[in-house]
């Protein structure tokens, strides 16, 4: 039964595998590089403080291989699923070979052990070492990455470390599932990826955000968190500022939310809102607003009449905590799915 399946299998096997060896060779060849380069920068920048403008220019000029590299953990277990899983069992039954085979010493219980265990493995062996030699290659550019492709964001958190590994597990044994329930190939991969999507988006939407209690604290208004000063109209109207997900001292973070108070302790933006302030972008601190040598005096009195952030975030440190969670979850997922595809061959598939 290992020698059959593997038969059937080792095309798609060897193919994943020459792909995994490129990337994995490319990532080798241009990685020490690209920290090295990372490095010489932090140490060019610190005398001067001119490291966010380093940030800038490096995530800038990395960021399409950063992307792409990413997309390719991304879409490594939704692949699983598609192309290993949903066709195990209904290509079997379309073609009715798993009669021949149940009808001679191979149980169906093995049958299907062998088949989840060899596959099965080979899948959540792609995902972890694609997801581990980016993980490698990208710090340099996570460490720099802008706000929302930050290391917790929630596009870049799953194509980090070994939560790959739990996705493909689930998306194989989601797809094998579905086989088995619908019977035909073509349906079984439309409903595997619509179902594995859907989890997909729910976890960072609704699960993810608790797996820890998150913190919550004020913070002082700079342009970590204000994303700048706006003056409305020409020639000096009111000032408004605009709360973005920053957080200061918490670099990396995963800011659920970003409230803007008023001296009072009233929400007057939310995230990605713009509040005016009581201001003069013609006199005073903030005059001219923007002006290099006032940007720094402004945010002085901004903070001096009692404006702050009020803010809800999830910090990097912890990132692989919420790494092995996530994947935890996602084994709970693949047992139970397993469990009830052996029950189903057993007592309802024929």
């Amino acid at each position: 039964m290992i020698w059959l399946t593997w038969r059937q299998f080792r095309g798609s096997a060897v193919m994943t595998a020459a792909v995994l060896v490129i990337l994995t060779a490319a990532l080798a060849l241009t990685g020490p590089d690209l920290a090295s380069r990372y490095s010489t920068g932090i140490a060019a920048c610190t005398p001067d403080n001119t490291c966010d403008q380093f940030f800038d220019r490096f995530f800038d000029g990395h960021q399409l291989l950063f992307v792409a590299v990413s997309f390719v953990v991304l879409a490594l277990p939704a692949l699983a699923g598609l192309f290993w899983g949903a066709p195990l069992i209904t290509r079997e039954l379309e073609v009715g070979t798993h009669l021949l085979v149940w009808n001679q010493s191979i149980t169906r219980g093995r049958w299907l052990a062998v088949k989840l265990g060899i596959v099965g493995l080979a899948a959540m062996a792609a995902a972890a070492a694609s997801g581990l030699v980016v993980t490698w290659w990208s710090d340099p550019l996570d460490k720099s990455a802008v706000l929302d492709l930050a290391l917790m964001a929630p596009l870049v958190f799953g194509a980090r470390g070994i939560a790959p590994m739990g996705y493909a597990a689930f998306a194989f044994v989601l797809g094998v599932t579905v086989g088995a329930l619908v019977r035909r190939t073509l349906p079984a991969m439309a409903l595997t990826l619509v179902v594995f999507a859907a989890v997909q988006l729910a976890m960072p939407l609704l699960v993810r955000p608790h797996l820890m209690p998150p913190v919550t604290a004020a913070f002082e208004l700079s342009h970590v968190n204000g994303g700048g000063i706006r003056v409305e109209g020409q020639g000096g109207g009111p000032i408004h500022i605009a709360m973005q997900p920053g957080v200061p001292g918490h670099a990396g973070a995963w800011v659920l939310s970003s409230d803007l108070l008023d001296p009072s302790g009233r929400t007057v933006a939310g995230m990605g809102e713009e509040a005016p302030l009581p201001l003069s972008a013609t006199s005073g601190p903030c005059a001219p607003a923007g002006g290099p040598p006032s940007l720094d005096a402004c945010w002085i009195e901004i903070n001096r009449l009692g404006y702050q952030q009020k803010a809800t975030f999830q910090p990097l440190e912890r990132f692989w905590p919420f790494q092995w969670i996530e994947t935890a979850i996602y084994a709970l997922l693949t047992l139970g799915l397993a469990w009830f595809s052996f029950w189903w061959i057993r007592r309802r598939l024929s």
